[in-house]
């Protein structure tokens, strides 16, 4: 089975913590990115000022942060199929930091 490999071309804020992002092959997905901020790498992008120096990395063609956080570009382009799964992985990485912490 063959993977499809996506590029991220641009993106634009349309809200707060809300990204349409454009893609190679000419699609574009509109990502409320508000149900995965949590856990130790993601959490921080609470904070809008920081998630707003998100930029697309030259090298693999995806957003990322200066942190280092960034999400698998085929995620994003078939974000419908796999919102709810990364948001409740989200969960499971705020349980864990906070039962570690």
């Amino acid at each position: 089975m063959k993977h499809p490999i996506y590029r991220i071309i641009d993106f634009e804020k349309i809200g707060a913590y809300t990204l349409r992002v454009f893609f190679d092959d000419g699609t574009s997905q509109t990502i409320d990115f508000r149900p995965v901020l949590k856990g130790a790498l993601y959490g921080v992008l609470q904070d809008e000022k920081l998630f707003d120096l998100v930029t697309i990395d030259p090298e693999v063609h995806t957003l990322v942060w200066p942190h280092g956080a960034d999400f698998d570009p085929t995620i994003l382009h078939d974000w419908p199929r796999y919102a709810k799964s990364v948001a409740e992985m989200a969960e499971k990485w705020a349980q864990a930091e906070f039962s570690v912490g």
